[in-house]
């Protein structure tokens, strides 16, 4: 007997997965800034978006995944002009950058209050409830802020700068008390 017979079994599969996920994160803050002259009158007011600079970046990574044992402590300081030849990078830190610090006020750089960040995309936290309040002593062109990590000095780490918008520096005198808050909104995009 002869057998002829034969068989085939075929089996296939295919499998796909999905290449990633479609989120991202971005970040950034706004200073505030409104100039009340030495009668409480409103000078005039100014909202300028910053530039977080990569030592900025690199301290929140480190803090944050690492688990660092830390204290937040963050200090707002102001820029001189003429605003326009202050050129801001990325690479800036504290103790290398192209514009000077304005110290036309009373005392070093002001502490920062946060409140509590919200809980919705954007996170959003600020200085708000207590904004960082300048008394100006001296005459003088104020061209931008900073946040920073040390009260003083350039030890600490610069996290974010920015210019004022146009018309960009603002004249101060003594007398006049500068309020600025800080809002810094982090997105899952």
């Amino acid at each position: 007997m002869i057998n002829l017979a034969s068989g085939n079994d075929v089996v296939s599969c295919s499998a796909q997965q999905n290449g990633g996920f479609g989120e991202g994160a971005g970040g950034g803050g706004v200073f505030t800034v409104q100039c009340f002259d030495k009668e409480g009158n409103l000078k005039w007011e100014d909202s300028a978006h910053n530039l977080v600079v990569n030592a900025g970046l690199q301290d929140m990574n480190t803090k944050y995944f690492q688990g660092s044992t830390y204290t937040a402590a963050f200090y707002m300081g102001l820029v001189t002009g003429p605003g326009a030849g202050v050129v801001y990078a990325a690479g800036d830190t504290l103790a290398s950058h192209a514009w000077t610090e304005f110290t036309g006020y009373s005392g070093n750089r002001k502490s920062m209050t946060f409140g509590t960040a919200t809980t919705a995309n954007p996170s959003v936290i600020a200085n708000t409830a207590s904004p960082s309040t300048f008394t100006i002593n001296a005459t003088g062109t104020v061209a931008g802020a900073f946040l920073c990590t040390v009260a003083s000095g350039t030890s600490g780490v610069l996290f974010s700068e920015a210019n004022f918008t146009s018309p960009g520096d603002r004249n101060v005198a003594s007398g006049d008390t500068l309020n600025v808050v800080y809002t810094f909104s982090l997105t899952a995009t």
